[in-house]
């Protein structure tokens, strides 16, 4: 007859309950000397945390024990070397019987290993194994945990086992709930282990080959041991991934792209793999595994990083985004370790040093594999370039390798179009717009003749920054202080003169400038001028908000000699015919020339319009004063 048993936790809970229960009945005596005090264990508490609460899944049960299985056979070959047998795990569901079997060659279990390590929680023999000198060897287990996500998804578990030390005996344990269970003697089967899950009613789907099917090619695609699944005579695991191919069975070049490509499909849901990038390790990290460039267009802001983790060749994380460059938003990736450490669920990765490591290694194998792509494979390298232009003109000022790799083949977005940056030099100077508010502004470099780039656009100013510093070239940012000094030769009038401008011409919020500027047929230009709009972004309720303390303290010392400053600037241009012609007529006073001035003035306001925040009413006016001018010029 079976005895029924319970876990070590629980034998040691009942004297501790009771003496517990006598400590509270009774006064507990004064004195200054502290007692040691056993805690209390709940197991029931405990194993609900444990089996119920541990996964964000049910389905990781199946990982599990495959992951069990898998040790167990690994165990065997460690302590039994002369076992030259073909290892093999199956899977199979039966939905007649509402169950799964997992069923492998491995080492078994003595009636002894069934009571001190598959019902005791928290006591894995892999772990001993591992810390005896085997960490190397592949073992993956470490928590003693993974069989209690069995009773996450079954209403009674059964385990039959032959243990290789024992091949004449077989042991068959039954439990309901993993706090009691039956350890009962059956007829010797053949070495290894077969765990019958009954499953509860919600769970009736996992009987079906498909879906179990789909799990496993999930979770365990990467293990070395072949898994089949409802009899399958192909496993699921048929090839190793392509860091795994010995070095006598090196591929051509090409054979080896193809091959990366088509590993890389499998795991790359969303687009259509580019080129892949090889991890390798070295003297720090042991990752490998293969990164690849997506297919799919990227803006700069675009986040499609996926990245999955395999430990010791069992899935741990497939969405571990973070461990590749905040920046590589257009990568995705495969990567295994066998020293990343996991989270007690195996779900999950602490945040180590070796973790640390890896993010390092990650970016390094990035940087270096853009560079081989670029070399050795040119028509990919154009398709990179085309599909996330816009996202590496942000990744190359996070790396001057990268910069260097892409400075002179990125294409910036300019008023003629995408243009690479060399082909933005004219009048020798690189010319940027800070923003596209004002329609003058475009307009002054379309007569000129020249590209502008259009700096409000994603990385584009700093990029345009970094390159001109890097030639030896001059940056000129139209509405800086700076770059308006390279634009418009500053000049004087008579403050008569001036003045009459300003009246005549000038509106609220802007600054007369009296200059000259290229090309000469432009009368007048209205500039924004960027560092007062910065000082109203900074000195914005809101910007408290959003802007670290430090970093507006720093901004704002900038801006505080700013003071009074208007908005906008209107640089009037000395070498136009058409201003020269209205200040000989103010000179002498011909009342012509306010007619002149309020055409000039209706000028400015239609092409100041063409950008943003220009009120209706005030295009309204303009065009109304431009019809008025023409009409007195005709004498109606």
């Amino acid at each position: 007859m079976a005895e029924l048993r319970t876990g070590p936790l629980e034998r040691e809970r009942t004297p501790l309950i009771e003496r517990l229960d006598r400590d509270m009945q009774s006064s507990f005596p004064q004195s200054n000397t502290p007692q040691i005090r056993r805690a209390g264990v709940d197991l029931n508490g405990v194993m609900s945390v444990l089996s119920k609460h541990l996964y964000s899944t049910p389905t990781v049960a199946l990982r599990e024990l495959v992951q069990n299985a898998h040790d167990s056979i690994l165990r065997r070959r460690l302590e039994q070397p002369d076992w030259q047998d073909p290892s093999r795990i199956e899977v199979i569901g039966d939905s007649a019987s509402n169950t799964v079997r997992i069923v492998d060659t491995g080492a078994g279990l003595t009636e002894h290993e069934i009571h001190a390590y598959l019902a005791t929680v928290g006591v894995g023999y892999t772990r001993g194994l591992r810390q005896s000198g085997h960490e190397d060897s592949g073992l993956i287990g470490m928590f003693g945990l993974g069989f209690l996500s069995a009773f996450v998804l079954a209403r009674r578990v059964s385990v039959r086992t032959t243990s290789y030390q024992q091949p004449e005996l077989g042991f068959c344990y039954v439990s309901s709930n993993a706090e009691q269970y039956s350890v009962t003697p059956m007829p010797a089967r053949p070495v290894g282990t077969e765990i019958t899950l009954e499953l509860q009613d919600e769970y009736s789907a996992l009987t079906q080959a498909a879906r179990l099917r789909e799990i496993l090619e999930r979770y365990c695609v990467l293990l070395r041991e072949p898994i089949h699944v409802g009899g399958d005579a192909q496993p699921i695991n048929p090839e190793p991934p392509p860091w795994r191919l010995a070095a006598d069975a090196a591929l051509h070049p090409l054979q080896q792209r193809r091959r990366d490509l088509e590993f890389a499909a499998r795991f790359e849901h969303d687009f259509e793999p580019i080129c892949c990038l090889p991890v390798r390790p070295d003297e720090r990290v042991d990752v490998r595994g293969l990164l690849w460039i997506q297919d799919g267009g990227t803006y700069g802001t675009s986040d499609n990083r996926n990245l999955s983790v395999f430990l010791r060749g069992m899935l741990l994380d497939d969405d571990a985004r973070d461990l590749l460059p905040s920046w590589a938003g257009f990568v995705g990736g495969v990567i295994e370790s066998n020293r990343l450490t996991p989270t007690a669920s195996r779900e999950d990765l602490q945040r180590d040093d070796h973790y640390a490591a890896i993010q390092h290694a990650l970016a390094e194998a990035l940087i270096a594999g853009l560079g081989e792509v670029a070399r050795q494979q040119p028509e990919a390298w154009r398709r990179v370039l085309l599909r996330h232009n816009e996202a590496l003109l942000g990744a190359a000022l996070c790396d001057e390798r990268l910069f260097a790799l892409m400075m002179d083949s990125l294409r910036v977005p300019t008023s003629q179009g995408d243009l690479p940056a060399s082909e933005l030099l004219s009048r020798g100077a690189v010319h940027v717009l800070l923003d596209n508010d004002s329609g003058f502004e475009e307009m002054l470099f379309r007569a000129m003749g020249v590209p502008v780039a259009h700096g409000n656009r994603y990385a584009v100013v700093p990029f345009l920054r970094r390159w001109a510093q890097a030639k030896g070239q001059r940056l000129v940012e139209l509405g800086t202080e700076q770059g308006n000094r390279q634009l418009f030769r500053l000049d004087r009038l008579p403050e008569r003169e001036t003045a009459w401008l300003a009246e005549q011409l000038g509106s609220a919020g802007e600054e007369l400038v009296i200059a000259r500027f290229s090309p000469e047929e432009l009368p007048l230009v209205v500039v924004p001028d960027r560092d007062a709009e910065l000082k109203r972004r900074l000195e914005d309720d809101e910007a408290d908000k959003r802007i670290s303390t430090a970093a507006l303290r720093l901004a704002r010392q900038f801006t505080r000699k700013l003071d009074n400053r208007q908005p906008s600037r209107l640089y009037v241009n000395l070498d136009n015919p058409a201003v020269q012609a209205l200040l000989a007529a103010v000179g002498e006073e011909r009342g012509e020339a306010a007619h002149a001035a309020l055409l000039l003035r209706s000028f400015k306001v239609i092409i100041a319009g063409q950008g943003r925040g220009q009120p209706a009413t005030s295009l309204n006016q303009a065009l109304a004063g431009l019809a008025d001018s023409v009409k007195r010029l005709l004498g109606q």
